[in-house]
């Protein structure tokens, strides 16, 4: 057993059930969350170094089991860069945590739930079987349900129904869709599934149907259109920190399940799966940035960018099943890899903001907000990081991840797509200079709204001084790292590069699996 690939999930879990044994100690879950996030981040990293140094795949079968018929832990260097960055956001979002989240919601076990997420989105990233990529999508979103409800609010639970709702149904033609792929092919072992799938012995329409069946599933777990409804209805509910983890996270782990599927199993007919997956990349970037425009709330405006910028990244995937030069194709998946990276660290920040924000001012309305440009300008900076790499700014991460993308698009003669790209990207720069006129630049309204708790933030930043600041680090923290994207793009684009050729070789997983490779 390679215990690199196990750590990512005993962390977690060890951590949850020591969480639960110290449930009316609120202090040791504060301390035990932190440090076992940082751990889990240690890990993640040697994870990475040991796939990236050793320009290998690396493998456990639990149990002792063969493939394909027992549980297999797998992890590529693009599995392996989501794990470090899952990790990375629960680190930061974990202490972020200690200085928001309320001691109501802490004593109903606000900790142990993060760590059950933290480790059913690790174990969906380094799953190689897709029953079990059901049981990790079931472990995160139970964790996600009870997030996202609790304390109970009448918003909040309004919000919760919708994403529980709407997940359970995806979650169920997620398993009808492997039941059926079981009954045609006899194996749901992904690399299996590779094999069998693109053989002569299966009908090529058959899996094709059968893709389509997934594609609602993961799409509805993405947001895609026009199946994102529920998002933009709930993730500005909860706490902003649960929020914040949902954004950089949830999300993702629908794209990552579209991107490994359709690069390795539903491969038959690209021009149909590929195809549709590209058109509805384009619908998809237009519909989230038109809703964010039309939003006057901060983190209603987040979350329909969160459904434009999975447009984005399934643009990259949609190329590579279309566009007939290699090098075409590497280039697009790459730069869905590079704008995923870009995307979790980013849009994680903004979320995180919006609750310092709040906490300064009372409400996330944009109208009554003002006057922050002149009291908090180190908040004001952080604002104007993130905001401007979403919008694709230089020389920010989103900059490059959308040059990419554009220079893929062009490539592959994609005309359209690239339209929609750029005009969705002035759009993005719209909305995010809107928050920041509002919010940050103009001055503070005379009548604000009265049904906002805004108070004086000269006073309310004088009583909670110490909290401020400490809320300031985690932004800061991945604002840097916003920033160093950008000015190293090219390591960051060797690295997904690296990753799309091991996605668009599938040789090499598969036979790492079934044993044949060391």
């Amino acid at each position: 057993m390679n215990l690199l690939l196990v750590l990512p999930l005993l962390i977690p879990l060890a951590s949850a059930a020591i969480s639960i044994l110290f449930w009316n100690s609120i202090r040791s879950q504060r301390w035990l969350a932190v440090l076992s996030m940082a751990a889990l981040f240690v890990a993640s990293l040697r994870l990475l170094d040991e796939v990236w140094s050793g320009d290998q795949i690396l493998v456990t079968q639990m149990g002792g089991w063969p493939a394909p018929y027992g549980i297999t832990l797998i992890a590529d260097l693009f599995s392996s860069i989501m794990v470090v960055l899952a990790t990375l956001m629960g680190l930061t979002v974990t202490f972020y945590s200690l200085f928001s989240i309320d001691k109501q919601r802490e004593a109903f076990g606000y900790y142990p739930l993060m760590h059950v997420l933290i480790m059913g989105v690790c174990g969906a990233f380094l799953t190689g079987d897709l029953f079990n990529l059901y049981v990790w999508f079931e472990v995160m979103l139970m964790a996600s349900f009870v997030l996202i409800a609790l304390g109970g609010e009448k918003e909040q639970l309004r919000g919760a129904i919708k994403y529980v709702t709407i997940n359970l149904v995806s979650s169920a033609f997620f398993l009808a869709a492997v039941g059926v792929l079981y009954g045609v092919t006899g194996t749901l072992n992904m690399a299996d599934l590779a094999e069998k799938c693109n053989s002569e012995q299966v009908d090529p329409g058959l899996i094709t149907s059968i893709s389509m069946i997934f594609l609602i599933a993961f799409g509805t777990k993405a947001a895609i259109f026009p199946l994102f409804f529920w998002l933009p209805a709930s993730y500005h509910t909860p706490p902003v920190a649960v929020s914040a983890i949902f954004a950089g996270l949830l999300t993702k782990v629908g794209v990552y399940a579209l991107i490994r599927v359709f690069t390795l199993i539903f491969t038959q007919e690209p021009e149909y799966t590929h195809g549709l997956i590209l058109v509805l990349a384009g619908i998809t970037m237009l519909t989230g940035v038109l809703g964010a425009t039309a939003q006057y709330e901060f983190r209603r405006i987040l979350s329909f960018h969160i459904i434009s910028q999975i447009g984005y990244m399934l643009l990259g995937l949609g190329l590579f099943g279309l566009a007939e030069s290699t090098e075409v194709k590497l280039l697009g998946l790459a730069a869905s890899i590079f704008y995923i990276i870009h995307h979790m660290v980013v849009k994680t920040n903004l979320f995180l903001i919006s609750g310092v924000v709040y906490r300064l001012q009372g409400t996330y309305e944009l109208k009554p907000l003002g006057g922050l440009y002149q009291s908090c300008p180190w908040l004001s900076v952080m604002f104007l990081i993130p905001a401007f790499s979403l919008a694709g700014m230089p020389p920010l991460s989103g900059f490059f991840a959308k040059l990419s993308l554009i220079k893929a698009s062009l490539q592959a003669e994609e005309y359209a797509i690239v339209f929609v790209a750029l005009l969705v990207g002035l759009l993005t720069l719209f909305s995010m200079t809107k928050i920041w006129a509002e919010a940050f630049w103009k001055a503070v309204p005379e009548q604000p709204n009265p049904r906002s708790k805004r108070k004086s933030t000269r006073v309310i930043r004088k009583s909670t001084e110490n909290t401020y600041r400490m809320l300031l680090i985690p932004i800061s923290v991945l604002a840097a790292i916003t920033v160093a994207i950008g000015f190293f793009a090219q390591p960051v684009m060797e690295a997904s590069l690296r990753a799309a050729e091991q996605l668009a070789n599938p040789e090499f997983y598969i036979r790492t699996v079934q044993g044949e490779l060391s």
